[in-house]
């Protein structure tokens, strides 16, 4: 101990560090009974400044100190004991994961959370040895209440640094609340500076008047990946280069594609070659006809012929439906021109044929009554005096192109040669006009109620059906 009778004295001590006081001149040393005991912290610089006497004649002190505390004494570790929670993985390294919910032993300690497989008492004691758990590191890790990432209720976000994702969900909103708010202080506890985005540095204590500097810890002093920004770089790049040679082909092809499209034969040529053959199947009604210079389309002709020839006291003729595999074959025979011979072994099936000529009518690009006829023909079927509404049908049905009127009305008197072996075949217009309602007419765009116009093309049919002889006239063509 070294004192002196001037202005200044200084005490060193090896166990508290250092005490400097300033005395007044002309004044005598001050005792060690005078001195208040300074309190020193180990590792602690402290100032002691004594001023002027005041009115009272007591002397004035004023201690200031700046400590430095050690990183053990900053702020007591978060611990929160373990508890059974609902967790759900659903990121790793920003990738999204399927969410899958599970009940696990949440252990929360000062900078990790840990999930526990094991039993609740070996997840506590972690004393069975293999008692592995998955840590979750807290450090700038960001806690949210969330109602977007699943229908459950009372559901905690946890996103990491590293880009991890989890959802914590207890049916208790005091207990997850509780485990919301550890969470967030965990996260305080090791977070410093302005949003508490720093985990590299400790927040040091303050004291009276001055503020400390911050002190590194062990975390902070190890070097920061640098993979996952190279990775990243290289994977831009080779998409860069990817896309650039992918662009550079695309443009080699179309430029192919243009020199072999303005080579290509015209339509007109592939059909002269015989390379391309119209269809029947799906042509336009006018089309066809005109193609074949007539107003009935041959295949219509053929099957109706057939039908009356051998299937007008078949049971269900119309309405039961033949071998689509056969169906299908028979039409492909059609669209090539080949020779056709319905009276051949291979249509024994009288279903195919009725099958055959109902295809052709539901593949036409319009059907047999046109669509701008629609809406007219459904007005018309409105009216409730009968005489009006046969008349306001049959102006309509005069209305219609050539091909569309004669076919229909070769179509709708076989169907009424059809109807005078109803005994045998038990059909009835009713169920012939269930058939041939949407097969025969339906609406261009779909605005309105498709069942109520399935009525009405029921209801339009048989009503032409039952005055077939008023509208066509007799006989067939």
């Amino acid at each position: 101990m070294y004192t002196s009778s001037k202005r200044h004295f200084l005490s060193v001590s090896a166990e508290t560090g250092f005490e400097l006081y300033f005395s007044e001149p002309d004044r005598e040393p001050v005792s060690a009974m005078q001195k208040q005991p300074a309190l020193v912290l180990p590792g602690a610089v402290q100032m002691r400044i004594k001023s002027s006497q005041n009115s009272s004649g007591e002397r004035l002190s004023q201690t200031k100190s700046m400590v430095l505390p050690e990183p053990d004494t900053l702020q007591k570790p978060t611990v929160l004991k373990g508890e059974y929670l609902n967790k759900a993985k659903i990121a790793e390294g920003g990738k999204k994961l399927r969410k899958n919910w599970t009940s696990t032993w949440v252990v929360l300690c000062s900078n990790q959370l840990l999930f526990y497989k094991e039993s609740k008492q070996e997840a506590v004691a972690n004393l069975k040895p293999g008692g592995k758990a998955d840590g979750v590191d807290l450090c700038g890790a960001i806690i949210e209440w969330t109602t977007e990432k699943s229908s459950r209720k009372n559901v905690v976000q946890i996103t990491t640094l590293t880009g991890q994702e989890f959802l914590l969900q207890a049916d208790h909103f005091p207990t997850i609340c509780k485990w919301h708010d550890a969470l967030k202080k965990a996260v305080d506890s090791l977070s410093s500076g302005p949003g508490g985005k720093s985990c590299g540095r400790v927040a040091l204590n303050r004291s009276n008047s001055t503020e400390c500097l911050p002190r590194p810890t062990c975390e902070a002093t190890k070097p920061k990946p640098k993979e996952t920004k190279s990775e990243h770089r290289r994977s831009i790049m080779f998409k860069l280069n990817y896309s650039a040679s992918d662009s550079a082909d695309k443009n080699g092809v179309k430029n192919r594609l243009k020199k072999f499209i303005s080579r290509r034969p015209s339509m007109k040529t592939l059909q002269e070659k015989g390379l391309i053959k119209d269809r029947v199947f799906g042509c336009h009604m006018l089309t066809l006809c005109e193609r074949e210079g007539t107003t009935v389309p041959r295949f219509v002709k053929l099957c109706v012929d057939e039908v009356e020839k051998r299937g007008l006291e078949a049971d269900g003729i119309y309405r039961v439906s033949g071998n689509l595999a056969v169906i299908q074959k028979l039409r492909f025979l059609v669209d090539q021109e080949e020779e056709l011979d319905l009276g051949d072994s291979q249509w024994e099936d009288i279903h195919v044929i009725t099958g055959a000529l109902k295809m052709f009518f539901r593949e036409l690009p319009e059907p047999l009554f046109p669509f701008r006829f629609f809406d007219l023909f459904v007005e018309a079927i409105k009216i409730k005096e009968p005489t009006q509404k046969v008349q306001a049908m049959k102006k309509l049905i005069h209305q219609l192109p050539k091909p569309n009127h004669n076919t229909m009305k070769l179509l709708f008197h076989h169907l009424r040669r059809l109807l005078t072996k109803s005994k045998e075949n038990l059909m009835s217009t009713q169920g012939i006009s269930i058939v041939f309602g949407p097969t025969l007419m339906w609406p261009e765009f779909e605005s309105g109620n498709m069942e109520v116009n399935m009525v009405y093309q029921n209801q339009i049919v048989e009503s032409i059906l039952i005055e077939c002889v008023e509208i066509f006239g007799p006989g067939g063509m």
